[in-house]
């Protein structure tokens, strides 16, 4: 079972990418809140999925398995997506319909988050230190 959250938007064309570069930054708020060391990784063409014409990850990363992994994944999907789903807007008023672009990704992927928290946050007493931002939510500082 894998759990995450879905992050999605609806674009004009000519400002997908930008709304990719705003949805990117989103992911990222998620895991800066929480005080979180990641990396981004451009994904090079021959490992996007069918619909992407570009997909970034956000890799966390994981000190008792040694490697990154990944909590985030954003794409452009342009307009495969809304083709198939015949998803259109009018820009203006008596103009033909366009397709829209379609950009999704994971907000966060929560258990393989959870586990970074846990591994990161980890102190010499056993104890885990629970990020500021959880602090008030949790009403600890340490589990």
């Amino acid at each position: 079972q894998f759990n995450k959250v879905e992050l999605f938007k609806f674009t004009k064309p000519e400002t997908s990418y930008d709304e990719l570069e705003t949805l990117i930054e989103d992911a990222e708020g998620i895991l800066q809140a929480l005080g979180m060391h990641y990396r981004v990784a451009l994904l090079p063409t021959q490992d996007l999925a069918q619909q992407a014409t570009k997909t970034v990850d956000i890799e966390v990363y994981l000190p008792g398995q040694g490697r990154y992994y990944e909590v985030s994944s954003c794409s452009n999907c342009e307009d495969f997506q809304a083709r198939r789903g015949n998803t259109r807007y009018r820009p203006a008023e008596g103009e033909k319909p366009e397709y829209v672009h379609t950009l999704n990704g994971s907000g966060v992927a929560t258990p393989r988050l959870m586990a970074a928290i846990l591994e990161n946050n980890q102190t010499a007493d056993e104890r885990v230190r629970v990020p500021d931002v959880l602090q008030e939510i949790l009403g600890t500082e340490y589990l």
